[in-house]
């Protein structure tokens, strides 16, 4: 019997998702949580295998309490269910620990396969999610003259950014407005030729290892 955890702050998908859950006999939904802030508390009570997570939750989001209930349960199997597509929150998801990403409007079907697959070491992704995935690594990389035509300024910013720093915190380390933060991004995004933080880290972070390769 593999137990699951739900974290979902619409009743009315959560109620849908337990309903789907208890339909197999294989499968029992041992807790549902409304907030990021009562799943941390209640779900390492219950210790379930695989915790299927919304990201758009009220106060905390889902990707932040999916970080912190992978350190709480290093084991616990996360699948994100949620209707965001764009590929930033993929990336993050599946960078603070995600093993699944699927749409909300998936059939019950294939919610069910998702969680059976991630057991036995499976990636469940949607199929537009899983399209979005590969197509990211279909984009030509940048390369070191890509980064090259930045200007000192751009590539500072772009550097903190690559480090995970927020625009608050680029703009307070380097003495700059919000404002100037995002005028300056618009310009490295043009210029790298993508249109995510995400991108625009892992494109420089290639350049940077393209350096190293050719030395």
């Amino acid at each position: 019997m593999t137990k699951i955890a739900i974290v979902e702050d619409n009743k009315v998908i959560r109620e849908s998702l337990m309903e789907f859950i208890h339909a197999d006999p294989e499968c029992r939904c041992v807790c549902a949580c409304a907030t990021a802030e009562e799943a941390l508390k209640v779900i390492p009570k219950h210790e379930p295998e695989i915790v299927l997570m919304d990201i758009q939750l009220p106060n905390m989001s889902g990707i932040d309490c999916l970080a912190q209930l992978k350190q709480l349960l290093p084991s616990v199997h996360i699948i994100m269910v949620t209707v965001y597509e764009d590929t930033e929150r993929i990336f993050k998801a599946l960078r603070m620990g995600a093993c699944g990403y699927l749409l909300k409007r998936c059939a019950p079907e294939e919610l069910i396969a998702a969680i059976r697959e991630v057991p036995q070491g499976g990636a469940p992704m949607s199929r537009e999610i899983a399209r979005k995935v590969i197509a990211s690594f279909q984009e030509p990389l940048a390369t070191a003259m890509d980064v090259e035509d930045l200007t000192a300024r751009e590539r500072e910013i772009l550097e903190l950014l690559a480090n995970g720093f927020p625009n608050k915190q680029i703009a307070d380390r380097l003495g700059l407005t919000d404002g100037t933060v995002r005028w300056h991004l618009r310009h490295v995004y043009n210029k790298l030729h993508v249109r995510s933080r995400t991108e625009a880290a892992l494109k420089f972070r290639s350049s940077k290892q393209d350096k190293q390769d050719s030395r």
